[in-house]
């Protein structure tokens, strides 16, 4: 049984604490989890690029702020994340900004993946570790709502580019190509169908 107030509380970091953490890793010629080769480590400058660009242009919609100034209790979102993942990189600041946007009423905080493998293994995507995996707790600590790791139309968008090409930079190309065009938005529509529940 996963106690999800004790992994919140004790392990859990803040936005702040997470994009440090990466970066005082890559200064040591690391990156999150055990693998640090070169190429997962230019994955993660990368992704501190991709996060910082994403911190400073994103805007929660119009439709999505109603829906989040409806919702009724406070919540807690537990992210499931990396610094050398893609998808994380490009939608782990929306969480952010929802929390930053609405402190009266979440609290967000990170955990890493390979550090918390009970955890993942209980929120697989098609038997796969896949991340960012959001989840939502209520004021008992329960796991209420569930997102990630992708966008539904990008998550089939890439099961197709995986299955047209092996070139894994290929596909990367594709899929941030995506996220750069998209600018968030079918994340929050996304998030926003979730949010209404809560409402």
């Amino acid at each position: 049984m996963i106690n999800y107030t004790n992994i919140f509380s004790n392990d859990g970091m803040t936005y702040q604490q997470y994009r440090i953490l990466i970066d005082e890793l890559l200064l040591q010629h690391k990156t999150t989890g055990p693998d640090d080769s070169d190429a997962m480590l230019h994955y993660t400058k990368m992704n501190v690029q991709r996060m910082s660009r994403v911190d400073k242009t994103v805007k929660l919609n119009e439709e999505f702020l109603n829906v989040l100034n409806n919702v009724k209790n406070k919540y807690r979102f537990l992210v499931i994340s990396e610094g050398w993942c893609g998808d994380a990189a490009q939608i782990v600041p929306v969480f952010d900004k929802i929390a930053t946007s609405f402190p009266d009423r979440f609290e967000l905080r990170f955990v890493l993946r390979d550090k918390n493998l009970p955890l993942i293994d209980a929120h697989l995507t098609k038997g796969g570790r896949a991340i960012p995996v959001l989840l939502i707790l209520d004021e008992k600590g329960d796991v209420v709502k569930k997102w990630g790791p992708r966008p539904d139309i990008l998550q089939e968008l890439l099961a197709g580019w995986k299955r047209d090409s092996s070139d894994m930079m290929e596909i990367a190309e594709k899929l941030h190509g995506w996220y750069a065009k998209d600018k968030t938005q079918t994340t929050q529509q996304e998030l926003t169908k979730i949010f209404k529940d809560l409402t």
